[in-house]
């Protein structure tokens, strides 16, 4: 399969944008500016800019916000489901609910519907007017900018291609699924690659998945969209419930960052099949289910 682009009706690859400021940052200067004119004020009026973190308050967005009144800067974690990502602007660009649906609906589409995965995170330099079909359109972009020139661009898929010798299991809507996991399931980015080579030798074996990021997945609503998972959720009636279903999810789960997009297509050569994080986020894996139990009493059971 040949690689797609991301449109506001398809899911993403080739021929994609490389070139622009696609993500509208503000310039070194508007924000050293912002800095230096702001970072007085913080200091005055609100303490300090310890202050707004222990708040809860970007320091870098608070300031470019109030250097310029017609901007908005906001910041996207990654692995949000896109309602995530729309209730994060709305709430910044006061949108209207037509443009928080405007904002979920240009998401890309195919048969399976509306598509997670393609509102790449980063920081946002936005119109404070902007609509929600305008902003999509500017996470898109940053998307098809950033994949075309750090993932394509450098041949990660090619490279994977070749050593699992495959070309039909690999394309980005694959890359972006796998990554999308990978982004719920890691402690951080030194896990990434281990999980992804986790995720690819059970694909391989035929094996369901068990990723309970998925089963968040399914059972996520509007008061909380990553919800805990408990045992009897694994009896979950959901195509997204990778402990009943083998193979990937039937779409993303969450919008990954690029690193996490790196990773899925270049996984660790490993024959681990399980993994656990432990209480400091240290990652263990085993190629076996009984040393997998031997770790949970190790790791978890032991360290209550």
């Amino acid at each position: 399969m040949g690689h797609q682009k991301v449109t506001q009706k398809a899911a993403a690859g080739r021929n994609m944008r490389s070139s622009g400021q696609s993500q509208g940052r503000p310039s070194g200067k508007l924000v050293a500016g912002a800095f230096g004119l702001f970072a007085l004020l913080g200091l005055t009026v609100f303490g300090s800019t310890a202050y707004l973190a222990a708040n809860g308050i970007d320091p870098v967005e608070f300031y470019s916000n109030m250097a310029n009144p017609y901007m908005r800067f906001v910041k996207i974690d990654a692995g949000q489901r896109r309602e995530q990502t729309a209730e994060a602007f709305a709430k910044v660009l006061s949108w209207s609910d037509a443009d928080v649906k405007n904002f979920l609906d240009a998401a890309p589409k195919d048969v399976r519907g509306s598509l997670d995965g393609y509102y790449l995170p980063g920081t946002y330099w936005v119109r404070l007017g902007a609509s929600g079909g305008e902003v999509a359109r500017q996470m898109l972009d940053a998307f098809n900018a950033k994949v075309s020139d750090q993932v394509l661009g450098v041949g990660d898929m090619q490279k994977l291609k070749g050593q699992i010798g495959s070309n039909g299991k690999i394309n980005l809507d694959t890359a972006v699924r796998i990554a999308s996991i990978i982004q719920r399931e890691a402690a951080g980015r030194k896990d990434m690659n281990l999980i992804s080579g986790v995720i690819w030798n059970r694909l391989f074996k035929g094996m369901t998945l068990d990723m309970d990021a998925t089963l968040q997945y399914a059972k996520g609503n509007s008061d909380n969209w990553w919800p805990q998972v408990k045992s009897k959720d694994k009896n979950i009636k959901s195509a997204f419930n990778t402990y009943k279903n083998k193979g990937l999810p039937p779409t993303a789960i969450a919008n990954p960052s690029i690193d996490a997009i790196k990773a899925a297509l270049n996984p660790v050569k490993t024959d681990c099949l399980f993994y656990l994080h432990d209480n400091n986020r240290g990652i263990h894996c085993t190629a076996t289910y009984a040393a997998h139990q031997v770790n949970i009493q190790r790791y978890l059971v032991g360290q209550k």
